[in-house]
């Protein structure tokens, strides 16, 4: 990775640590920094998860790629030698399958977070959520963190208006669950969730082009 590239993923991570140090709730094991994968902004996850410092997590979304398996590996390999916790996203026997850290659910899905946990009780369990609602429901559910979005205006074609750092941070203080700000999230909007209760940061766009 070039010099600046890796500069600007630890700038991130520095920030994110800063908040985890600050936050209402957290919890042992889960890293200040989560990137997650997407199709079409990180086709290639191994590279991004070469790019990643020791310490931060990878949220592995394959949305049903017929290559999962393979590039699930790969990633668990990268994980291990750089010392990343790796979760997947949405598939719980891709997870097991690539000896996975845990999954990340979509608000959809939250309710399936017991379940997984019984079946695999040393698992991160982390779950999205776009308001009040899907806070309290992952809280319920017995997600160890919740990624709440967007934080602030997304490139990502899904994201729907963005919350602010005020609304965000209503939202994280009266959460039971440690959240993550998702969306938006970058070196320059990252200062504005300080104090916030925020356990941490997670990103698409700001890993890529740092």
């Amino acid at each position: 990775m070039a010099d600046a590239k890796a500069v600007g993923v630890q700038a991130l991570l520095g920030a994110a640590r800063r908040l985890r140090a600050r936050a209402k709730r957290s919890r042992a094991g889960l890293p200040p920094l989560l990137f997650l994968t997407d199709p079409r902004r990180t086709p290639d996850p191994a590279r991004a998860a070469e790019r990643l410092p020791s310490g931060c997590g990878l949220v592995f979304r394959a949305f049903g790629a017929t290559d999962a398996l393979a590039v699930g590996r790969r990633l668990r390999e990268i994980a291990d030698a750089r010392g990343l916790v790796l979760l997947v996203g949405a598939d719980e026997a891709l997870a097991q399958a690539i000896g996975a850290d845990g999954v990340h659910l979509p608000e959809r899905l939250v309710h399936r977070a017991g379940p997984i946990r019984r079946r695999h009780s040393r698992w991160i369990v982390t779950a999205a959520a776009h308001g009040r609602a899907g806070l309290v429901a992952a809280a319920r559910a017995g997600a160890d963190a919740v990624l709440l979005s967007p934080a602030f205006e997304s490139a990502s074609p899904s994201a729907g208006r963005p919350l602010g750092p005020a609304r965000f941070a209503t939202l994280a203080r009266t959460a039971r669950v440690p959240v993550y700000a998702l969306g938006g999230v970058n070196m320059k909007t990252a200062p504005r969730l300080l104090g916030s209760g925020a356990a941490g940061l997670a990103a698409i766009g700001a890993l890529i082009r740092t």
